[in-house]
Order: structure tokens, then C-alpha cells, then sequence
């Protein structure tokens, strides 16, 4: 009777000698450690690379990408067999700018030149979906060119320095028509008949000089910009016929104070949809217009009490039944998915609840089913779902605790997620559309991972006073000891919902830092999406006010840790960042020690009017916001040390920002430093990114670490 207790006892003593020795081989295999270029993620390690995965062929073919051959292959789904990829021919083309002229390229033909004028650069060459034209502009005029027998269009011939004939004027390039459109601002019709495109008069928008300094006298770039509270360009939406002809233009009055946002063209041509917005930007209106005479109709209306944003991508997707569109909307203070007719009637909501649509990936119009990412299972996470059109049927696809980044099949029923989270190196896997996984395709984590040791990332939250749990990623010191203070560095952006914290891999180049005994970390505000459009919200009229209070928390929370120094907590961020690491050290001077600032708003009148004014009205509307959102506002508080840098010739966030900050801060006799960048934008040129970067490391030695930079970091 007792022998078979005794046996159970010398078992378990087995099994916990066991865990014993395996712990023990774990901990002792983990006695590599990075190397300074592998720790500064110059050099592979921890993870390997893998192919990435460029779309779909087809419905039973995957892209892939071979990074050592540099050539793309098509994978069939059952099989795994790879072939060379060839490219469908209508994708096969290219057109592109050289020496100021046009050039056409099919597969492996030698270019074509369509232009002949060298001394008048043609910008932004776009093929028309018959391939049989090319529309450009050429000193902000509109043009197209016939491809087979090179006659040239001209559509346009009132091009100035302030009129822009399909050529955005600056803030609708960078606020409302987005960067990637290269200024572009004209758009063929499905069946390539038509020419839609906006026409900008600058005449009333102010100029604003930025000085280049090359050459014995200098110059000025002139830029027609929009300050907060300034005149905006006057627009015009107009059709043309391919063939060239009269302009008919939109029945909108170019003298109302609006915003028009990206236009979309119906699948049949018949019309094109026009977003409409007042200057106040709390309405927004869509609009069929008819390109054969101008005639609009009003077919949505949407009110917000704060703001509305004028999204440049998947605000409207029309379907192919030509009865329908899906509208991606904010308005009940969470991004939804709605589905409406073409005369604006809602047929009813897609999804709903109190979490965010990220994207849509697939209409799948035969079982009206649609395919979407969403932050839905965690803020800091996204996944696939599927819902049918009515909303039922919601289903989550993928899998774990991860950000999955999906690429759908074009018949809906498979899809590859490449995917990761902060403790898991990327993988690649094809799952069906049920969620199951078919095969797995790719994992990045080396071979020799369990053998380093390494800094760890962890995803957590700190609570703010009135109930807020505020999301944050955070990398431990490499020989983390809780009993010893640490310095800190506070990495941001803090923009409206603009949150950097995510539940993915954070690579190798934060493991330097961390070797030297550096606690990382970035942390986002209640505004920065996480909390639904609710939360951007509270932002409005007080830009600068909620970011500050939830980074002040945060830094309280880290500074009553035994394990913080309470005299080395550095902020650092870019752009929106920069104005918020300057903040700190003003208005927040009391709890962070150091900042890193790049190019910083300084005062939101010095910003464009489309992106302030959303958030702030105007400065005439709301001059106590514009002075409790400013840095001089509190410069007098300034202490600890701010390090600024700005390009010379950013046009973006104008180098008088920093100018003005520095006449403050020198006049108060206050310690700082400076870093002026001639001739960089709003971001660095190459050469001057790598000074950056070795001015940032000794910032971080000298003030962080007290100790002289290593001699493979000077």
C-alpha cells in the first residue's frame, strides 16, 4: 500500500529535477548576446529574412517575392508549386517622366517617347484603363497624348503661377489628397471617355518665402500656404472628353469657403461622386454630378458636433451591381461600414459596436459578403473578419494574439496573414475562409533564437486618474534589475488618432539601448484612436491638452518605479512629436528631464488651415485654445535640456516654428541646444539623417548614460 506512493513521490521528484535541468540549459544556451551592429539592427539576428508575399495572381495562385533572386513567383495554393510570375499585360505598362518628357515601356520593349519638350517638365503621366492615352500636366495645365499615333491633347490653357489645372495646390496635396498622389489632381473615368479633374486660384492664399541657401545669393522658394485663419484656394471640379473639347465644370460656387475631397467615379461612368465640406468641416455632403453637364445631386449628409475627416482613401466603394456603395464612417463615434443605394438611401449598418474598421479587403458581391480588418479582439491588435451585407454573421478569421496584415484571394475563400506580436518574430501562413489554417508559409525567427540573450518587449497599460487605460509598449534593460534605477526614453508621436502603440515585432534595433541599461518606451494618449473617434474627440478646440496630461501621467506612473532614475527621462518624437516633446519641456518641465524635438509645431497658427482648423477652428474662433496649445505659452517653465532640429527648407512645418521657440527660449536666457539642417524638408536629407542619428546617440551617452560614446558608435 505504500510502495505506490513513494514511486509517485520519486516521480515527482524526477519530473521537478527535470524542469530543473532543462531551466538550467535554457538559461545557461542564453548567454549570447548581440553584438553592437546586431544590437543596432545593422545585422541579422534573432529572426532571418523571408519572402514576402505581394498579392494574388489569382484566385489559386499567391505572389511571392524571392529575396535572393529578386523575382516574383506564383505559388498555387494545393500544391506549393512555384513558377515564374508573369504580369498581366494591361499591368505591364509603364509610363514615367525622363528628362522632362513622357516615356511608355511594355514588359521588356524599349521605352517610347510620347513628349518632345525638354524645357517644360510634364508631371504625374497617368495611362488611361484602355491603355490608349496618357493624361499629364504641363505648367499647371491638364494634357493627355494618344499613344498609337502621339497627337497631344491639350484640355487647358489658363495655367499660372497661382491657377492649377489638375496640379493640387499645396494643402490639398498634403491634407486632403494625400502625399502619395504626387499633386496629382485629375482622374480617368472607368470607360477612359472623360477626364475628371480640379482646378486650384491660389490668387488669395498667402505666400509664404522659404530661403535656400546654395549659390552666392540665395533664393526664395515661394509656396502658396494656408496658415490657421488664412484664405484657402478657391476650386473647381471639371469634365473633359478625351478627345479634347470645352470644360463642363460641377454646378458647386468656387467662391463658397469649402473643401472637395477625393472624387470617386461610378463603375459605369455615368457619374462621379463628389465629397463636399464646409470650411468648418462639420458637414459633410456627397454629390452625383453628371460630367456631360455639370448637374449635381445631393445623396448624403452627415453632421458632426466636432469634426469630420475628409478621408483620401475608402470613404466611398462602389459595387459592381451598380445599386449600391459601402460607406466607411465615423459618426457614431466609431469607424463603421455602412451600406447605402446609389440615391443615398441606408439599406443598414455592416457592422457596429464600440470598435474601429481598419480597411476593406474584399467585396464578395455574389454572396455579398465583405472582408475586413479591424482593432476589434484589442486596440493594439488587427485581424480579418467576414460579415455579410445585412451585418449578420460577423466572424473572426484569424487567430491568436497578433497583428495580422491579410491579403485576401479574389474569390474570397482563402487568405495569407503575415503576422507577429511583440514577443513573436514575423510568420506567413494561408488560412481558408473559415479560419483554418491550410499551410504554414514562412517563419522569421532564426535558427539560433533561443540561444540570445535579449531585451524583451511587453505590451501593457498604465491608468490614468479618471478611469483611461492608456496603451504602451515598453523594452526592458537587457539585465533588467528592478532594484536599480534606470534612465528612460520616451519615444512618441501623440498626433489625433495617430497612435504608435502596436502589438508587433519590434525588430533588433531597440537592443543596443537596452544593453546599455536603457528602459524604452511609447505610450499613447486617450485621443490617439485607441478609444474610438469618442476619444480623438476630446481634442477638439484644446490640441496639445489631453496628450500632455496622459504623457504627464505616464511619466509619474514610471517616475514612482524604483526601477526609473527620477532625473533621466528623455522624450523624443517628430513633426506632431516634436511638438509635444517641447511641450514637455515646458509645460510638463516638472516631470520630464531631456527631449529630442523634431521639426515641432510651435503654435498651430503657424500650421495649414485644413489640418489645424479640423481640430482647433480658427484662431479668430478659439484664440484662448490657440494660446493654451502654444509652446511660448509656457517657455517661461523651461528647464532640464531640449535638443531641436529642423531642415532649412522644410515646407511643411516651417522652420519659423523653431525660430520662434529659439528667440523665446534665448531671450530667457534659457540652455538648449540646435540643430538646423539647410536644404532638408520636413524630413532629413540621407547625409543629414546619418549626423542625426550620431548627435542623437551622444545626446543619450552624454546626458542618459554620463559616459563617453563607444568608439564604434563616434
Amino acid at each position: 500500500m505504500e510502495q505506490p506512493k513513494l514511486y509517485i513521490m520519486n516521480k515527482s521528484i524526477y519530473l521537478l529535477i527535470g524542469a530543473f535541468l532543462l531551466f538550467t540549459y535554457q538559461i545557461e544556451a542564453q548567454t549570447k548576446r548581440l553584438d553592437l551592429e546586431q544590437s543596432l539592427g545593422l545585422k541579422p539576428s534573432l529572426t532571418k529574412t523571408i519572402n514576402p508575399i505581394q498579392g494574388w495572381a489569382d484566385a489559386q495562385h499567391y505572389i511571392e517575392y524571392d529575396a535572393q533572386t529578386r523575382q516574383q513567383y506564383q505559388v498555387h495554393i494545393k500544391s506549393g508549386e512555384r513558377t515564374p510570375y508573369t504580369p498581366p499585360p494591361s499591368s505591364d505598362v509603364e509610363v514615367y517622366v525622363g528628362n522632362n518628357d513622357v516615356f511608355i515601356r511594355r514588359g521588356a520593349d524599349d521605352p517610347k517617347q510620347l513628349t518632345h519638350s525638354p524645357d517644360e517638365e510634364e508631371k504625374n503621366p497617368t495611362l488611361s484603363p484602355n491603355n490608349q492615352y496618357v493624361a499629364f500636366t504641363r505648367n499647371n495645365d491638364l494634357y493627355a497624348i494618344n499613344v498609337s499615333d502621339g497627337r497631344e491633347i491639350r484640355y487647358t490653357s489658363d495655367g499660372t503661377d497661382v491657377i492649377y489645372n489638375g496640379w493640387a495646390s499645396w494643402v490639398y496635396f498634403e491634407e486632403i489628397l494625400g502625399r502619395p498622389t504626387r499633386y496629382k489632381a485629375f482622374w480617368w473615368a472607368p470607360d477612359s471617355k472623360t477626364l475628371a479633374f480640379m482646378r486650384f486660384d491660389d490668387t488669395q492664399v498667402p505666400m509664404f518665402p522659404i530661403y535656400g541657401s546654395t549659390g552666392q545669393h540665395g533664393y526664395l522658394e515661394q509656396t502658396r500656404y494656408p496658415k490657421a485663419g488664412d484664405s484657402n484656394p478657391e476650386v473647381k471640379v471639371g469634365f473633359v472628353p478625351v478627345g479634347g473639347g470645352n470644360v463642363v465644370w460641377a454646378d458647386f460656387n468656387e467662391k463658397d469657403d469649402q473643401y472637395f475631397g477625393t472624387p470617386y467615379w461610378s463603375y459605369n461612368s455615368n457619374n462621379l461622386m463628389v465629397q463636399w465640406m464646409n470650411r468648418d468641416q462639420t458637414n459633410l455632403k456627397f454629390y452625383q454630378v453628371n460630367p456631360q453637364t455639370g448637374a449635381k445631386k445631393e445623396i448624403y449628409d452627415e453632421h458632426q458636433n466636432e469634426w469630420i475627416d475628409l478621408d483620401h482613401s475608402e470613404r466611398i466603394t462602389y459595387l459592381e451591381d451598380n445599386k449600391h456603395y459601402i460607406l466607411k464612417s465615423d459618426k457614431t463615434g466609431w469607424a463603421h461600414y455602412y451600406l447605402y443605394t446609389l440615391d443615398g438611401a441606408l439599406v443598414n449598418p455592416i457592422t457596429q459596436g464600440e470598435w474601429q474598421v481598419s480597411s476593406l479587403e474584399l467585396v464578395d458581391e455574389k454572396n455579398k459578403t465583405i472582408y475586413f480588418t479591424a482593432r476589434k479582439e484589442h486596440s493594439a491588435t488587427v485581424d480579418l473578419y467576414r460579415v455579410n451585407y445585412n451585418g449578420k454573421n460577423l466572424r473572426r478569421l484569424t487567430f491568436g494574439d497578433y497583428t495580422h496584415q491579410a491579403q485576401v484571394a479574389p474569390d474570397g475563400k482563402h487568405f495569407i496573414t503575415t503576422y507577429s506580436n511583440v514577443g513573436t518574430p514575423t510568420k506567413v501562413a494561408l488560412l481558408d475562409n473559415k479560419g483554418k489554417v491550410v499551410r504554414k508559409l514562412a517563419d522569421s525567427k532564426a535558427d539560433d533564437f533561443d540561444d540570445y540573450m535579449y531585451a524583451k518587449t511587453e505590451l501593457i497599460t498604465i491608468p490614468t486618474p479618471d478611469g483611461y487605460q492608456l496603451p504602451a509598449t515598453i523594452t526592458w534593460p537587457t539585465d533588467f534589475d528592478e532594484t536599480k534605477p534606470h534612465p528612460v526614453i520616451f519615444s512618441i508621436y501623440g498626433g489625433p488618432n495617430a497612435g504608435n502603440v502596436r502589438n508587433t515585432w519590434k525588430g533588433t534595433a531597440n537592443q543596443h539601448w537596452a544593453n546599455e541599461g536603457i528602459i524604452q518606451i511609447s505610450v499613447d494618449h486617450r485621443a490617439s484612436g485607441h478609444f474610438g473617434k469618442e476619444g480623438v474627440a476630446l481634442m477638439h478646440r484644446q490640441l496639445g491638452h489631453w496628450e500632455m496630461e496622459d504623457y504627464i501621467t505616464a511619466a509619474k506612473w514610471l517616475k514612482s518605479k524604483s526601477w526609473v532614475a527620477k532625473d533621466k527621462l528623455l522624450i523624443t518624437g517628430h513633426s506632431y512629436g516634436g511638438y509635444m516633446t517641447c511641450l514637455a519641456l515646458t509645460k510638463g518641465a516638472d516631470y520630464f528631464d531631456y527631449g529630442i524635438a523634431g521639426a515641432p509645431v510651435t503654435g498651430w497658427e503657424l500650421y495649414d488651415t485644413h489640418y489645424t482648423e479640423r481640430f482647433m477652428d480658427t484662431p479668430q474662433d478659439n484664440p484662448e485654445g490657440y494660446k493654451n496649445g502654444s509652446v511660448l505659452t509656457y517657455v517661461d517653465n523651461y528647464k532640464g535640456v531640449l535638443r531641436i532640429m529642423h531642415g532649412s527648407m522644410d515646407d511643411n512645418v516651417h522652420m519659423q516654428n523653431t525660430i520662434q521657440l529659439v528667440d523665446a527660449l534665448t531671450n530667457r536666457d534659457k540652455h538648449f541646444e540646435l540643430m538646423i539642417y539647410p536644404g532638408s524638408r520636413h524630413g532629413f536629407a540621407r547625409e543629414k539623417s546619418a549626423y542625426d542619428r550620431k548627435e542623437r546617440i551622444r545626446f543619450y551617452y552624454q546626458y542618459l548614460l554620463e559616459k563617453p560614446v563607444p568608439e564604434g558608435l563616434r
